[in-house]
């Protein structure tokens, strides 16, 4: 699928954005077969990788997809975002008390993919699965979360987990909306300023509208991980 946008990208630049993969290492493989193999057959002068967040959770390898986005980090020079879920993460590395709100949002299928079970849910457990956790994660893991980012702007673009704000300047986002932001965002119709590529919010098919574009499938259910090629004014689903 093609699509024409309001916004583009400067000449001789191409940006891959991927949507939520959720624990589905399997589809991550695919998708960046694709890209490369898009690569090869479109040669650009430059190609950005750009993850929009929520790598981890409810599917069953969250340590596989990072074990594959650090690798692109440091390859690649791969742009991943921060989403809501692995906030939780690492809110619970230095706060055991948020284990019980973690695991509803399928925390313990991340656990479960490091090599960690738990057992009943009190304060003693919750310390001691952090504790797992922390000994459990490989140091590349440790710097690959150091190193995401809440926002990346390219041309007339703004990448972003969940979206913004709506009538507030970009530059003054709460961290917090752009991580968790739904209905004010998703139900918006002004301009603003960028064209916002997202994902958090499931959808059957990519929405590509004046304002925005939600790439969420909702892979770890659906089986279906989302990326976009954007080349000038072009996005073409790959």
């Amino acid at each position: 699928m093609r699509s024409s946008t309001l916004g583009a990208l400067p000449p001789g630049v191409r940006v891959y954005a991927v949507g939520d993969i959720h624990g589905r290492s399997d589809l991550l493989v695919d998708i960046i077969d694709r890209i490369e193999s898009d690569i090869r057959r479109r040669p650009i002068n430059r190609a950005i990788e750009v993850y929009l967040g929520d790598y981890i959770d409810r599917g069953p390898d969250s340590k596989g997809v990072i074990d594959q986005l650090a690798v692109r980090m440091v390859r690649r020079g791969a742009i991943c975002l921060r989403g809501n879920h692995e906030s939780f993460l690492e809110e619970f590395l230095v706060n055991p008390k948020i284990f019980p709100h973690w695991i509803r949002l399928g925390g313990l299928q991340t656990l479960a993919s490091y090599g960690i079970s738990q057992g009943t849910l009190d304060v003693t457990t919750c310390n001691a699965v952090q504790r797992s956790l922390q000994l459990a994660l490989p140091r590349t893991h440790r710097l690959f979360f150091q190193c995401l980012q809440n926002t990346f702007y390219y041309g007339d673009f703004l990448f972003v987990h969940a979206g913004i704000r709506p009538g507030i300047p970009l530059n003054q986002q709460d961290p917090r909306d752009l991580m968790w932001i739904r209905e004010d965002f998703l139900m918006s119709d002004q301009p603003h300023g960028k064209i916002v590529v997202h994902g958090h919010t499931p959808v059957a098919h990519p929405e590509i509208r004046h304002n925005r574009i939600n790439i969420d499938t909702g892979a770890w259910r659906s089986g279906v991980l989302t990326c976009i090629a954007i080349e000038a004014s072009t996005v073409l689903v790959l």
